[in-house]
Protein backbone atom coordinates (compact mmCIF):
# COMPACT_ATOMS: atom_id res chain seq x y z
CA UNK A 1 0.00 0.00 0.00
CA UNK A 2 3.50 2.39 0.07
CA UNK A 3 5.05 2.33 -3.36
CA UNK A 4 8.23 3.55 -3.76
CA UNK A 5 10.21 4.24 -7.10
CA UNK A 6 13.57 5.18 -7.55
CA UNK A 7 14.17 7.84 -10.85
CA UNK A 8 16.76 10.12 -11.34
CA UNK A 9 18.00 9.95 -7.99
CA UNK A 10 14.90 11.17 -6.94
CA UNK A 11 12.60 8.60 -4.79
CA UNK A 12 9.09 9.05 -5.20
CA UNK A 13 6.93 7.45 -2.60
CA UNK A 14 3.06 7.02 -3.59
CA UNK A 15 0.31 6.38 -0.95
CA UNK A 16 -1.95 3.58 -2.50
CA UNK A 17 -5.14 2.80 -1.20
CA UNK A 18 -6.98 5.21 -4.04
CA UNK A 19 -10.59 3.12 -3.17
CA UNK A 20 -10.11 4.36 0.75
CA UNK A 21 -8.95 8.14 -0.34
CA UNK A 22 -5.39 6.27 0.91
CA UNK A 23 -6.77 6.33 3.94
CA UNK A 24 -3.82 5.02 6.35
CA UNK A 25 -4.35 1.35 7.80
CA UNK A 26 -1.52 0.24 10.51
CA UNK A 27 -0.04 -1.67 7.81
CA UNK A 28 0.80 1.39 5.40
CA UNK A 29 2.61 3.02 9.18
CA UNK A 30 4.98 -0.37 9.13
CA UNK A 31 5.59 0.27 5.46
CA UNK A 32 5.72 4.00 5.07
CA UNK A 33 9.00 3.80 8.23
CA UNK A 34 10.34 1.54 6.43
CA UNK A 35 10.49 3.50 3.16
CA UNK A 36 11.62 6.03 5.21
CA UNK A 37 14.83 4.12 6.57
CA UNK A 38 15.38 2.45 3.03
CA UNK A 39 15.44 6.60 1.65
CA UNK A 40 17.74 7.12 4.11
CA UNK A 41 20.38 4.61 3.84
CA UNK A 42 20.52 5.44 0.09
CA UNK A 43 23.33 7.89 -0.57
CA UNK A 44 22.62 8.34 -4.39
CA UNK A 45 19.07 10.17 -3.43
CA UNK A 46 18.80 13.92 -4.61
CA UNK A 47 15.26 14.47 -3.19
CA UNK A 48 12.14 12.97 -2.36
CA UNK A 49 8.42 13.37 -3.83
CA UNK A 50 5.50 12.19 -1.51
CA UNK A 51 2.24 11.64 -3.04
CA UNK A 52 -1.00 10.08 -3.02
CA UNK A 53 -2.29 7.64 -5.79
CA UNK A 54 -5.54 8.55 -7.89
CA UNK A 55 -7.37 12.01 -6.50
CA UNK A 56 -6.16 12.44 -3.49
CA UNK A 57 -3.38 12.44 -1.13
CA UNK A 58 -5.05 10.92 1.96
CA UNK A 59 -7.91 11.01 3.89
CA UNK A 60 -6.53 10.40 7.17
CA UNK A 61 -6.57 7.35 9.68
CA UNK A 62 -8.49 4.44 8.84
CA UNK A 63 -10.00 4.87 12.23
CA UNK A 64 -12.03 2.39 12.60
CA UNK A 65 -10.30 -0.07 11.01
CA UNK A 66 -6.94 0.69 13.18
CA UNK A 67 -9.24 0.45 16.35
CA UNK A 68 -10.89 -3.40 15.43
CA UNK A 69 -7.53 -4.30 16.56
CA UNK A 70 -6.27 -2.71 19.93
CA UNK A 71 -2.74 -4.29 19.63
CA UNK A 72 -2.55 -2.20 16.62
CA UNK A 73 -3.00 1.08 18.63
CA UNK A 74 -0.60 -0.16 21.45
CA UNK A 75 2.14 -0.26 18.24
CA UNK A 76 1.49 3.00 17.02
CA UNK A 77 1.75 4.89 20.53
CA UNK A 78 4.39 2.33 22.10
CA UNK A 79 7.46 4.26 22.61
CA UNK A 80 10.80 3.50 24.87
CA UNK A 81 11.32 6.86 26.28
CA UNK A 82 8.66 9.57 26.47
CA UNK A 83 10.39 11.66 24.24
CA UNK A 84 11.17 9.25 21.76
CA UNK A 85 8.98 9.00 18.47
CA UNK A 86 6.65 6.42 18.49
CA UNK A 87 5.77 4.68 15.01
CA UNK A 88 2.76 7.28 14.49
CA UNK A 89 5.53 9.93 15.12
CA UNK A 90 8.18 8.17 12.69
CA UNK A 91 6.18 8.51 9.44
CA UNK A 92 6.24 12.18 10.34
CA UNK A 93 9.27 13.51 11.68
CA UNK A 94 11.24 10.71 9.75
CA UNK A 95 11.25 13.06 6.62
CA UNK A 96 12.54 15.70 8.57
CA UNK A 97 15.73 13.42 9.87
CA UNK A 98 16.21 12.72 5.84
CA UNK A 99 19.32 15.43 4.78
CA UNK A 100 17.59 15.70 1.39
CA UNK A 101 14.91 18.01 0.01
CA UNK A 102 11.45 16.14 0.64
CA UNK A 103 8.14 17.46 -0.89
CA UNK A 104 4.93 16.86 -0.26
CA UNK A 105 2.42 17.03 -3.94
CA UNK A 106 -0.60 17.38 -2.28
CA UNK A 107 -4.06 16.61 -4.02
CA UNK A 108 -8.01 16.65 -3.53
CA UNK A 109 -8.25 15.58 0.28
CA UNK A 110 -5.68 16.22 2.47
CA UNK A 111 -6.94 15.31 6.33
CA UNK A 112 -5.72 13.74 9.45
CA UNK A 113 -2.92 11.87 9.15
CA UNK A 114 -2.49 12.44 6.13
CA UNK A 115 -2.13 15.92 6.93
CA UNK A 116 0.72 15.15 9.30
CA UNK A 117 2.36 13.45 6.84
CA UNK A 118 2.44 16.39 4.35
CA UNK A 119 3.54 18.94 7.22
CA UNK A 120 6.56 16.31 7.74
CA UNK A 121 7.78 17.20 4.55
CA UNK A 122 9.96 20.21 3.91
CA UNK A 123 7.91 22.08 1.38
CA UNK A 124 4.39 21.46 0.10
CA UNK A 125 3.18 21.67 -3.44
CA UNK A 126 -0.84 22.28 -3.09
CA UNK A 127 -3.36 21.85 -5.82
CA UNK A 128 -5.53 25.07 -5.58
CA UNK A 129 -8.59 23.32 -5.36
CA UNK A 130 -7.40 20.96 -2.52
CA UNK A 131 -8.75 20.43 0.65
CA UNK A 132 -6.55 20.50 3.94
CA UNK A 133 -7.57 19.55 7.66
CA UNK A 134 -6.23 18.07 11.25
CA UNK A 135 -9.34 16.11 12.05
CA UNK A 136 -8.29 14.22 14.89
CA UNK A 137 -10.56 16.05 17.25
CA UNK A 138 -13.82 15.12 15.06
CA UNK A 139 -12.96 11.04 16.56
CA UNK A 140 -12.14 12.52 20.27
CA UNK A 141 -8.65 12.75 19.64
CA UNK A 142 -5.89 15.12 18.92
CA UNK A 143 -3.04 15.42 16.35
CA UNK A 144 -0.10 12.85 18.01
CA UNK A 145 1.76 12.36 15.02
CA UNK A 146 4.63 14.96 15.79
CA UNK A 147 2.57 17.74 14.01
CA UNK A 148 2.77 20.57 16.78
CA UNK A 149 6.77 19.97 16.33
CA UNK A 150 6.47 21.26 12.52
CA UNK A 151 3.20 23.46 13.51
CA UNK A 152 5.21 25.75 15.27
CA UNK A 153 7.10 26.72 13.24
CA UNK A 154 4.88 27.51 10.08
CA UNK A 155 1.43 29.05 11.98
CA UNK A 156 0.80 31.26 14.84
CA UNK A 157 -0.26 29.55 17.85
CA UNK A 158 -4.60 30.62 17.51
CA UNK A 159 -4.26 29.68 13.87
CA UNK A 160 -2.98 26.36 15.00
CA UNK A 161 -5.38 25.62 17.93
CA UNK A 162 -8.29 26.88 16.28
CA UNK A 163 -7.47 24.45 13.02
CA UNK A 164 -7.22 21.23 15.27
CA UNK A 165 -10.17 22.26 17.07
CA UNK A 166 -12.68 22.80 14.70
CA UNK A 167 -11.68 19.70 12.69
CA UNK A 168 -12.85 21.01 9.34
CA UNK A 169 -11.52 21.35 6.05
CA UNK A 170 -10.04 24.67 4.58
CA UNK A 171 -9.57 25.59 0.91
CA UNK A 172 -5.98 25.32 -0.12
CA UNK A 173 -5.72 29.07 -0.40
CA UNK A 174 -6.67 29.59 2.95
CA UNK A 175 -4.01 27.01 4.14
CA UNK A 176 -1.78 29.27 2.18
CA UNK A 177 -2.80 32.11 4.15
CA UNK A 178 -2.13 30.07 7.29
CA UNK A 179 1.45 28.79 6.36
CA UNK A 180 0.52 25.30 5.70
CA UNK A 181 1.51 25.55 1.89
CA UNK A 182 4.93 26.48 -0.05
CA UNK A 183 3.63 26.75 -3.08
CA UNK A 184 -0.18 26.99 -4.50
CA UNK A 185 -0.63 25.64 -7.93
CA UNK A 186 -3.27 24.89 -10.54
CA UNK A 187 -0.41 21.65 -12.16
CA UNK A 188 0.78 19.80 -9.04
CA UNK A 189 2.86 18.03 -11.66
CA UNK A 190 4.30 21.09 -13.45
CA UNK A 191 5.39 23.07 -9.98
CA UNK A 192 6.99 19.60 -8.80
CA UNK A 193 9.31 19.46 -11.43
CA UNK A 194 9.83 23.28 -11.54
CA UNK A 195 11.19 22.84 -7.72
CA UNK A 196 12.82 19.84 -8.28
CA UNK A 197 14.55 21.31 -10.85
CA UNK A 198 15.96 24.42 -8.83
CA UNK A 199 16.80 21.99 -6.12
CA UNK A 200 18.70 19.48 -7.83
CA UNK A 201 20.82 22.37 -9.45
CA UNK A 202 22.17 23.03 -5.85
CA UNK A 203 25.23 21.16 -4.05
CA UNK A 204 23.28 18.54 -1.80
CA UNK A 205 25.98 18.99 1.00
CA UNK A 206 24.66 22.32 0.58
CA UNK A 207 21.18 21.08 0.96
CA UNK A 208 21.32 19.16 3.72
CA UNK A 209 23.33 21.50 5.76
CA UNK A 210 20.87 24.54 5.12
CA UNK A 211 17.91 21.94 6.42
CA UNK A 212 19.76 20.78 9.44
CA UNK A 213 20.62 24.42 10.57
CA UNK A 214 17.05 25.30 10.17
CA UNK A 215 15.27 22.24 11.58
CA UNK A 216 17.39 22.99 14.81
CA UNK A 217 15.91 26.29 15.30
CA UNK A 218 12.42 24.63 15.53
CA UNK A 219 13.05 21.56 18.16
CA UNK A 220 14.62 22.99 21.07
CA UNK A 221 11.35 21.66 22.83
CA UNK A 222 11.17 18.51 20.35
CA UNK A 223 11.14 15.67 22.78
CA UNK A 224 8.90 17.37 25.15
CA UNK A 225 6.34 18.06 22.86
CA UNK A 226 6.70 14.24 21.89
CA UNK A 227 5.90 12.71 25.33
CA UNK A 228 2.85 15.38 25.45
CA UNK A 229 1.01 14.43 22.11
CA UNK A 230 1.36 10.55 23.20
CA UNK A 231 0.74 10.90 27.01
CA UNK A 232 -2.43 13.61 25.93
CA UNK A 233 -3.71 10.56 23.15
CA UNK A 234 -3.24 7.63 25.81
CA UNK A 235 -5.23 9.56 28.37
CA UNK A 236 -8.36 10.40 25.39
CA UNK A 237 -8.34 7.08 24.02
CA UNK A 238 -9.56 6.15 27.99
CA UNK A 239 -11.88 8.67 27.81
CA UNK A 240 -15.65 7.57 27.72
CA UNK A 241 -16.15 10.50 25.64
CA UNK A 242 -13.69 9.62 23.01
CA UNK A 243 -16.15 6.54 22.53
CA UNK A 244 -19.08 8.73 22.38
CA UNK A 245 -17.04 11.30 19.63
CA UNK A 246 -16.13 8.13 18.06
CA UNK A 247 -19.37 6.47 17.36
CA UNK A 248 -21.09 9.70 16.44
CA UNK A 249 -17.91 10.38 13.72
CA UNK A 250 -18.72 6.75 12.29
CA UNK A 251 -22.05 7.68 11.91
CA UNK A 252 -21.62 10.77 9.91
CA UNK A 253 -19.29 8.88 7.76
CA UNK A 254 -21.87 6.16 7.05
CA UNK A 255 -24.78 8.85 6.20
CA UNK A 256 -22.14 10.72 4.00
CA UNK A 257 -21.35 7.54 2.50
CA UNK A 258 -24.71 6.19 2.10
CA UNK A 259 -26.05 9.58 0.34
CA UNK A 260 -23.09 9.84 -2.20
CA UNK A 261 -24.08 6.30 -2.99
CA UNK A 262 -27.29 7.58 -4.20
CA UNK A 263 -26.39 9.85 -6.46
Amino acid sequence: MIKLEIKQQVAWVSLARPEKQNALSFAMFVELSNVIKEIKRDRSLRAVVISGEGEHFCSGLDVAAVMKKPSNIIKLLFKWLPGNQNLAQKVVLGWQDISIPVIAKVTGHCFGGGMQIALGADYRIVDKNAKLAIMEARWGLCPDMGANVVLAGLMKRDQALWLASHAGPVSAEDAKEYGLVTQLTDDVDKQTDAVLETLMARSPDTLAAIKRITQQSFRSQQRKILAKETWSQIRLLMNPNTKKAIAKAKGAEDIKFNNAKSW
